[in-house]
């Protein structure tokens, strides 16, 4: 009950639930009451109806219901009390167990930590290009991200609209193992204010995004660009005067062609009239350290692939190939 302000919601809950269940018994018991009605002849006499008549002929009849039936609805009625004995539902009662789902999702999570934690931990002590070595640490990297990172960051970790890729060597805040290992922790929210009024007008707005292309070698207008590079001073504070970011504020690299929202001039526009918001989850209450490690250890293989376990193997399938064909060509 703790999601609710005051103790009396519970005992209201509580008074609720018995009435309800004992209304529905009241009310078994009431129907079990009528009976077939039997003619003089010893024969029962047609049911009475309820006045519903459907496809000219059709009319509900009101006939009591069999025995059998009536028995079932006072089973579950008998029920419904021993399940609220042994388990909470009543009002503020906790049930005779203690039962909770908080409880039984804590134990079961102490019990996977019993039964593979010493599987992770072993990969805890050793340095991140190491364990991205490992063919199963990098297994168990892979089942971590498509189970956690892949619903944002999508199962080839190439991302989408505005969702990083995680794959090349363009990093918001650094590819090195520990940010990575820090931004998976701790999480992050990107934040780009609106500036359109800052910088004067939809003409200015238009220029600067115009400068903006330029500076990647995208298609542009150089008349609007050399008017918005004396406008990009209001943006230099955060993205730098030469436009390549800066990884301790999250601010992107302008000056490559990798776009985060897309880099027409319809898109930069937008992005500079409205702004952006992005938030990356914290992850440390939802994995330990050590899947935090093997996470990182994945993450930072996908765009350092010579040092992963994945080209490490397909590196070692080529060599076979090769011996093979030459096997082969000396016969």
């Amino acid at each position: 009950m703790a999601d609710f302000i005051s103790e009396w919601w519970g005992t209201a809950i509580a008074i609720v639930t018995a009435i309800s269940i004992l209304a529905c018994g009241i009310l078994l018991w009431a129907q079990s009451k009528v009976k077939v009605k039997i003619g003089s002849d010893g024969k029962p006499l047609p049911a009475e109806t309820t006045g519903h008549v459907w496809d000219e002929n059709l009319s509900e009849q009101n006939n009591p219901l069999p025995k059998w039936w009536m028995w079932l609805f006072y089973l579950t009625l008998i029920y419904s009390v021993g399940y609220l004995v042994v388990y909470p539902g009543f009002g503020a009662y906790q049930g005779k167990f203690g039962w909770s789902q908080t409880g039984a999702y804590d134990k079961e999570m102490k019990d996977g930590e019993a039964q593979y934690g010493p599987l992770f931990n072993k990969y805890l002590g050793m340095d991140v290009a190491a364990v991205a070595k490992d063919p199963q640490a990098h297994e168990i990297g892979q089942r971590l991200f498509l189970n956690t990172c892949a619903q944002c960051h999508g199962s080839d970790a190439q991302g989408g609209k505005g969702y990083p890729n995680l794959t090349d060597s363009d990093w918001l805040y650094g590819g090195d193992p520990q940010v990575i290992k820090t931004t998976i922790t701790e999480g992050r929210h990107g934040q780009m204010p609106p500036m359109g009024a800052a910088l004067g007008g939809e003409d200015d707005v238009r220029n600067v995004a115009n400068y903006v292309m330029s500076l990647s070698g995208a298609a542009h207008d150089p008349i609007k660009a050399a008017l918005g590079k004396s406008k990009f001073g209001v943006c230099a504070a955060c993205h730098g005067a030469d436009g390549k970011g800066n990884q301790a504020l999250g601010s992107p690299n302008l000056t490559d062609k990798v776009w985060l929202y897309g880099g027409g001039i319809d898109t930069i526009m937008e992005t500079i009239n409205k702004g952006r918001s992005n938030q990356m989850p914290a992850h440390k209450a939802l994995l330990s350290e050590a899947k935090i490690h093997l996470l990182t250890a994945y993450v930072w293989s996908l765009s350092n692939s010579g040092n992963s376990a994945a080209a490490a193997s397909e590196a070692n399938a080529l060599k076979q190939i090769e011996a093979a064909d030459a096997s082969a060509a000396s016969k």
